[in-house]
């Protein structure tokens, strides 16, 4: 069984290498989606995987690289999105 979340991560993650850090964390839990910057200087995105993974992928990101501070992360159910087979940094 899979889930599918949108995160809105706020704080200092803009600079501070936090999609590439956001990418290294989803590849080692095998979690599928996507992120990136938004105009607001916050990082927003969609994981997919197994339960467990996700709660450790937003536990991650909710600690986020040594540079970032994060002040609060949101977060929402998505639908499952099939075929996704990676997760990608979007510009």
């Amino acid at each position: 069984m899979s889930q599918r979340i949108y995160f809105l991560v706020h704080g200092r993650v803009q600079g501070v290498n936090f999609r590439n850090f956001t990418l290294k964390e989803a590849t080692k839990l095998s979690v599928t989606g996507w992120c990136r910057n938004t105009d607001n200087e916050k990082v927003e995105g969609e994981a997919q995987g197994n339960p467990e993974a996700i709660k450790q992928f937003l536990k991650a990101i909710d600690e986020g690289p040594r540079h970032a501070s994060v002040v609060k992360l949101d977060k929402e159910d998505r639908e499952l999105l099939e075929g996704e087979t990676q997760f990608e940094v979007r510009r």
